[in-house]
């Protein structure tokens, strides 16, 4: 018994010493844990990092910019010099003024892209040379956009003026320049070598250039030059560039039109070309974009018959404007007119031609010296009156024969230069047979003397 006992007490030692020896569970936990984390942790960024906006200029705060800052604009290209070791001078423009991209980093193939008419987006540095603006260490990219290149717009007036440098880089027409000197850079033409212009323009100088990597030597313009010499007068167009002042890089020339004076204008032969400048005095109705201009200047008249014209240019047309006028002499039963003509404004100061009284040339070979011109005839008896479709209206002139002298003439009251509306249309209505009128008109001719009337009124 006692050694069973002892069995007995023994066997439970043993086994409570092996539970004090190891303390760790002894299989691993049955089930994982319930739910793993919902998100990251938040100090990691959730999206990738964006790049900001890139802010284009308008031309007005690309102008304002300082000098050295960083710049980005879209412009129009108009033209580019020579390619070059992966760069390119681009000169730009848009709606509201020029750029020059010097230098601008360019693959040769992307080159090819840049024509005329092309929209970039220029990004680089706002710098300066010599006067001349300009964008360096520039890269581009092309914009999708419809192409647009520049008319060029006539600055011969700003010549000398602190407004010129505001057109700086636009591609513009200067007109009437009278050649001073003509160089070449490294005295010979030849590529690279750019041509050195010295024009004079109202008594004063200026330097302008045929930059030789813009228009080299197999351009026309460039060969123009050959052909010119000191004393021509010439029209140009180029890009307004700077150089210590104008130095406006040329990219066409051609012989400046001649204004023929009056007396050169009435002995040109019938169908030549012709350039004249004058005063409008009045003008017919605007229709289809044609208009018929009443002119003179101090030493005779002109009629310029169904002129080109826009019709917010026909509003500028206003007596006392200056305008030159291109076109072919020609006749038509007796009148004396010029005819596919177009026009451009001239600035001067206005003038108003002051009716001469041709009465007594009524009859006589002077009159027709004197035809276009604004006049005024006197103590005329009317003889008959009557309108086109036989009532008043517009487009019936109004026709009206008159005595003087014993003669009849016909004159005309022109429905479409003093319409319905006009006092002058409306006097004759209260105008008979017997009636003895002053008038003033513009002294036309149909197979005769055919004056448009402009005013009447009862002689005294």
């Amino acid at each position: 018994m006692k050694k069973f006992l002892a069995m007995v007490l023994a066997l439970v030692m043993v086994m409570a010493l092996a539970a004090c020896g190891n303390n760790e569970p002894t299989t691993a936990p049955t089930t994982a844990p319930t739910t793993a984390p919902t998100t990251a942790p938040t100090t990691e960024p959730t999206t990738e990092p964006t790049e900001p906006a890139v802010t284009v200029m308008t031309h007005e705060q690309y102008m304002a910019a300082e000098l050295k800052s960083a710049v980005v604009v879209e412009f129009y290209v108009q033209g580019h010099q020579s390619w070059y070791n992966n760069q390119i001078t681009v000169y730009g423009q848009d709606e509201n003024g020029g750029y020059l991209a010097y230098n601008m980093a360019c693959a040769e193939e992307d080159a090819a892209k840049l024509v005329p008419g092309t929209k970039i987006r220029v990004t680089g540095f706002k710098d300066e040379w010599s006067g001349e603006v300009e964008i360096v260490d520039a890269t581009f990219e092309i914009v999708e956009a419809e192409p647009w290149i520049a008319e060029p717009q006539d600055l011969t007036a700003l010549l000398g003026t602190d407004e010129l440098i505001k057109h700086q880089n636009e591609l513009a027409a200067f007109k009437g320049l009278t050649i001073k000197e003509i160089s070449y850079k490294n005295g010979e033409p030849g590529y690279g070598n750019d041509i050195y212009v010295t024009v004079t323009s109202n008594g004063a100088d200026y330097d302008f250039c045929v930059e030789a990597y813009l228009t080299d030597p197999d351009t026309d313009v460039y060969k123009a030059f050959a052909e010119l010499k000191a004393g021509d007068v010439i029209d140009v167009e180029g890009f307004v560039y700077w150089y210590n002042g104008v130095n406006t890089h040329i990219t066409a020339v051609t012989p400046a039109a001649t204004v023929l004076t009056h007396e050169e204008y009435i002995a040109a032969e019938m169908k030549s070309a012709v350039v004249v400048e004058f005063y409008v005095q009045g003008h017919q109705s605007w229709y289809n974009n044609q208009i018929t201009v009443y002119g003179q200047d101090e030493n005779g008249g002109y009629l310029a018959y169904n002129m080109a014209c826009a019709e917010e240019d026909a509003a500028k047309l206003v007596p006392g404007t200056k305008i030159r006028v291109t076109g072919f002499k020609d006749e038509w039963s007796g009148e004396v007119e010029i005819v596919d003509a177009t026009f451009e404004i001239v600035e001067a100061e206005p003038w108003i031609a002051e009716p001469q009284d041709l009465t007594a040339l009524l009859g006589t070979d002077e009159l027709i010296k004197h035809q276009n011109e604004l006049a005024a005839f006197k103590g005329l008896t009317i003889k008959e009156i009557s309108y086109k479709n036989g009532e008043p209206g517009y487009g019936n002139d109004i026709y009206v024969t008159v005595t003087s002298n014993g003669a009849d003439y016909d004159f005309c009251v022109e429905a479409y230069l003093t319409d319905p509306d006009t006092d002058v249309y409306k006097a004759f209505a209260d105008l008979k047979a017997g009636d003895v009128i002053d008038v003033e008109g513009f002294v036309y001719w149909y197979n005769g003397v055919n004056t448009h009337i402009t005013s009447v009124t009862p002689a005294n």
